[in-house]
């Protein structure tokens, strides 16, 4: 079965939803600009002290009048298109799929499967916080549309990269470190965070790299160039780029329309199966007044797999602003396009975004019920006989941690029963190695974070990240027992990869390989993307049907 790339099922109602879309969209801009005009980050006011730029305030009074002016006149329009939009919704498939063939190599890790008798596949998971550019900025995040697009070539350059390993010669060290972006070819500079373009470009700040005049050799390995901690012999690493030959990546927060689409173009190439533009608007259910969606769910799935089938849930007991959003479960079956004997294999991706205000933990707690109850309704209409199952991987930003008090009841829920945390010692208890996800939007632009190598850096030293990632939300009365007193200090960790070993098939054992904290988004985003690989190893085929082949 094949996915439809429309999420209409005609081109008359798209064509239509068009039209209803154009007409609301310069009101939608124009509002925006507003809040974009009179809200600065951090990065900007810090970049107007430099360059002792004092029209700003005039800037703010012209930009808003003049936006708040043009959002006025466009009202009406708005009003027509969404007499065409609204009752389309009714009718249209919750996400949109893009395919086209893949035209940038990757490494294929399983070229030699059969001969080893093991598979493995990379994944990873990252909140991206892609809003409207006006309300990012509430999160001291801006300029969305030159972020999506530089984060998009970031991910290609990562992911595309040779295994490198750099030995440092020096006095004080003699480990091996993680490979300097200024190795591999960096995207073009972006005009991301500038007042003035052409005065300065703010991603020379961000992005600079470090001086390399210590590395005296560079060669390929197959193996991780840092290994930062270890658990059970699986290697944990904290690294600058992205980890090479992911097959599956899931992000979360991906709101806004036209950055969805300029990051599925730019990984389009790279990755031919992408899912954006994932969830319901309007009036839901559809029909009812009950609850109205102004954004999507804000879920993206970029696969190297093919899609079979996918399905989309909403979640129906949102709150407050949280409600504006369609949050909900993406549940993704995928064509690994290899095949055992007579079975072909396939894998199930799981991407959700929970609940986010604090203290609304009874919520998570019933969205986790959700979707498992989901995902094991999908998996039981979609398994075929003639299928081998390699994977059942569940991730995204779950929106409470293992560490808080505050976070107790979620920590206690039995998904973490049927799926496996590779972070996790227990509910309430990180094993020692972890790290927090979160960082303090505050400081997303200080000197030790607004870089990959000095996120990097500070992300592996713990006295610098406890300045850095959120710390445990404390409930009065209750007190702080992670980390324990000999244990380091790890932080708020809400974005999770997990997988079940129960839904894989009984020919296969699945183990995990690797894991890893990615810091290239570095003042890109607030969050620190994970990332793991799945090993999978085969039983050998039946000795009679050895002796068949030869």
């Amino acid at each position: 079965m094949s996915v439809r790339e429309s999420p209409f099922p005609n081109f008359f109602l798209e064509g239509l939803h068009a039209v209803g879309w154009g007409l609301i969209f310069p009101c939608f801009w124009f509002l925006d600009r507003v809040l974009a005009v009179c809200i600065s980050t951090s990065l900007e006011r810090m970049l107007r002290r430099e360059m002792e730029c004092y029209l700003h305030p005039l800037q703010v009074i012209f930009g808003s009048v003049v936006f708040f002016i043009l959002f006025v006149i466009s009202t009406p329009f708005a009003l027509l298109g969404f007499v065409l939009w609204a009752p389309l919704q009714a009718v249209r498939r919750p996400f949109a799929y893009h395919h086209q063939e893949q035209i940038i190599p990757m490494e294929d890790r399983n070229d030699r499967w059969e001969e080893t008798g093991k598979v493995s596949f990379g994944f990873l998971t990252g909140n991206l916080c892609m809003l409207p550019d006006g309300v990012a900025r509430f999160n001291n995040i801006g300029h969305t549309q030159n972020r999506a697009a530089y984060i998009g070539k970031s991910i290609v350059q990562g992911v595309t990269r040779p295994h490198i390993c750099i030995f440092v010669d020096s006095p004080s060290s003699c480990s091996t470190v993680t490979p300097s972006s200024s190795l591999i070819p960096q995207p073009p500079p972006s005009s991301y965070g500038s007042i003035d373009v052409s005065a300065t470009n703010p991603l020379e700040h961000i992005h600079e790299t470090d001086d390399l005049s210590k590395t005296n050799c560079v060669q390929n390995c197959k193996d991780p160039p840092r290994r930062l901690f270890r658990d059970a012999d699986v290697p944990v690493e904290v690294s600058a780029l992205f980890p090479s030959s992911v097959d599956v990546m899931c992000f979360q927060e991906v709101f806004d329309k036209r950055a969805a689409m300029k990051l599925t173009r730019a990984l389009g190439p790279l990755y031919g199966h992408i899912l954006y533009d994932v969830g319901v608007y309007a009036c839901q259910p559809a029909g009812t007044c009950s609850s109205f969606k102004f954004f999507n769910s804000g879920l993206f799935l970029a696969s190297r797999f093919p899609v079979i089938e996918a399905e989309y849930h909403c979640f129906p007991n949102g709150r407050g602003e949280d409600a504006l959003a369609a949050k909900g479960l993406l549940t993704v079956k995928v064509d690994i396009g290899l095949r055992k004997g007579e079975k072909k294999m396939v894998g199930y991706i799981n991407c959700t975004h929970l609940h986010a205000p604090e203290g609304d933990g009874a919520i998570r707690f019933e969205q986790l019920n959700m979707l498992t109850k989901w995902i094991n309704e999908f998996q039981a209409v979609t398994r075929r006989e003639d299928e081998m199952v390699m994977f059942d991987v569940l991730c995204g930003d779950f929106n409470f941690d293992n560490c808080s008090p505050g976070d107790g009841l979620e920590q206690s829920h039995r998904v973490f029963e049927d799926y496996t945390d590779p972070c996790r010692a227990g509910a309430g208890r990180e094993k020692p190695w972890v790290i927090g996800t979160v960082l303090e939007q505050s400081r997303l632009y200080d000197e030790n974070v607004r870089t990959p190598d000095s996120l990097q850096r500070t992300l592996e030293t713990e006295d610098l990240r406890k300045d850095y990632i959120c710390p445990p939300r404390t409930v009065e009365g209750v007190p702080l027992v992670c980390p324990e007193p000999d244990e380091p200090w790890t932080g708020r960790r809400i974005d999770y990869l997990l997988y079940r070993e129960s839904s894989v098939s009984s020919h296969g054992k699945t183990e995990l390989e690797e894991l890893m904290y990615v810091t290239q988004l570095a003042g890109l985003t607030d969050h620190v993307p994970l990332a793991f690989r799945l090993g999978v190893s085969l039983d050998p085929p039946p000795a009679d049907t050895r002796l068949n082949t030869l």
